[in-house]
């Protein structure tokens, strides 16, 4: 059974960061695809950055773009997210997701159908 265990979350103010990790197990084939995702409170969730693991190519979602890095350890089998010049909008519950969807890398994000396996999120919390 897929184990996805997320840490690093916490408060911050703007402007500064904070570093996520997703700890993958129980797989027995390599995901395809693995990342990140968040939902704000009141607001649907919504892709922050993923990789690919067949191509390496990396995705980000247009508020990601710049700021956040993904980066992942393959013989440690963990993800992490850096995050930084933080916003308050970027306050959320921050999932790691992992999808086995024999997606084509097409260049484009990911849809969240795709992933079928979630971690139980970390709250992230950015104050003015």
């Amino acid at each position: 059974q897929v184990q996805l265990v997320e840490s690093g979350g916490g408060s911050v103010q703007a402007g500064g960061s904070l570093t996520l990790s997703c700890a993958a197990s129980g797989y027995t084939r390599i995901y395809n695809y693995i990342g990140w995702f968040r939902q704000a409170p009141g607001k649907e969730r919504e892709g922050v950055t993923v990789i690919c693991t067949r191509t390496g190519r990396m995705y980000f979602a247009e508020p990601s773009k710049g700021r956040f890095v993904i980066s992942r350890n393959v013989a440690k089998n963990t993800v992490w997210l850096q995050m930084n010049s933080l916003k308050p909008e970027d306050t959320a519950m921050y999932y790691c997701a992992a999808s086995f969807s024999d997606l084509v890398d097409s260049g484009l994000f990911p849809p969240i159908a795709a992933f079928g396996y979630w971690g139980q999120g970390t709250q992230v919390t950015v104050s003015s």
